[in-house]
């Protein structure tokens, strides 16, 4: 049954990194008619109004005849801190960032965020690195470096030039890794439902005032979008910030940080996939046998070692009994 539960938590965050995979192309897309922090700003925000009905009726089935319940000053902190320092820092920060400095340097840099999620997850909820866990690191980090396609020739970490951009890419990495990690503490008190809308609540205060500064034209072109970048739109609003965002919650709730944030070594892997079925660029075998790597290091963290788990979280039963 364990191994059930968690082949399906794979296959969910499969589904997911497969969605984060997509966004830099839709970001781009999206971006022909319209900044960078609008076309971080709208969708979020319709991803926001999507969820509010969604969340009242979740709200209703479980206590029904109540208002909506009350939430903890310290609570309303900490839905802030995830929404401003996790959401809005890891989707503004890399879109800037990229902007100002090397793709080689981005693809690098990205490797940073599961080995900051497990940091972060040590630290915040008392997660631990098992050997698995170390096996899994290993395997995934070889994986990604050979189907990420990074050009070691192009790497330039020590420029000035591109010193703002890596930067900027470095604590989008961290914001993420800190979403996630933050998000296992709250998951404990709230579903991942209210813990994602309220978050989202956080960002669409904190980013209106610096859209409506920075590039108040977004509002006014709306009715000028392509049918094209509208669909861009619309896709990361409903899968990126929606949908992805909901089910990696979900999975989140029953796994450890850690093991969930491994998985984000599937974007790489995912992003070469898209690349080659949209642009047709060529698939090399070393980027094959990456993603089997990859695969294989998340499929070893999710599911082998929740199997070797239970027995042992059963013989501490039967004694503690």
């Amino acid at each position: 049954m364990v191994a059930i539960s968690r082949v399906r938590d794979w296959s969910l965050l499969l589904i997911c990194n497969l969605i984060w995979a997509s966004q830099f192309v839709m970001v781009k897309l999206v971006q022909r008619q319209m900044g960078p922090v609008f076309a971080t700003f709208f969708p979020m925000t319709l991803a926001t109004l999507m969820l509010i009905p969604i969340v009242r009726r979740e709200r209703q089935r479980e206590n029904p005849g109540r208002g909506p319940a009350r939430v903890p000053g310290s609570d309303v902190l900490q839905f802030i801190l995830i929404g401003v320092f996790g959401q809005v820092v890891a989707q503004l920060f890399i879109t800037w960032g990229v902007r100002w400095s090397l793709a080689s340097n981005a693809a690098l840099l990205m490797l940073a965020l599961p080995v900051s999620t497990a940091v972060m997850a040590y630290f915040v909820l008392g997660e631990r690195m098992t050997p698995i866990r170390w096996l899994s690191f290993a395997l995934a980090i070889a994986g990604v470096l050979e189907c990420s396609g990074i050009d070691w020739r192009e790497l330039n970490f020590t420029s000035g030039r591109f010193l703002a951009g890596n930067l900027l890419i470095f604590l989008s990495v961290n914001g993420s890794a800190f979403y996630n990690v933050y998000s296992k503490k709250l998951l404990g008190r709230y579903s991942p439902l209210h813990v994602l809308l309220y978050s989202y609540y956080a960002v669409f205060v904190f980013m209106l005032p610096i859209v409506l500064y920075v590039e108040p034209q977004g509002f006014r072109q709306l009715p000028q979008f392509a049918p094209l970048v509208w669909l861009g739109l619309i896709i990361l609003a409903v899968f990126q910030y929606f949908l992805s965002m909901v089910i990696f919650l979900h999975v989140l709730a029953r796994l450890d940080a850690t093991q969930a944030g491994l998985s984000n070594y599937l974007i790489p892997f995912f992003g070469v996939l898209i690349a080659a079925v949209v642009l047709g660029e060529r698939l090399s075998r070393f980027m094959v046998l990456g993603g089997v790597l990859v695969l294989g290091s998340t499929l070893l963290v999710t599911v082998y070692e929740e199997r070797r788990r239970a027995p042992a979280n059963s013989r501490a039963g039967e004694k503690g009994s």
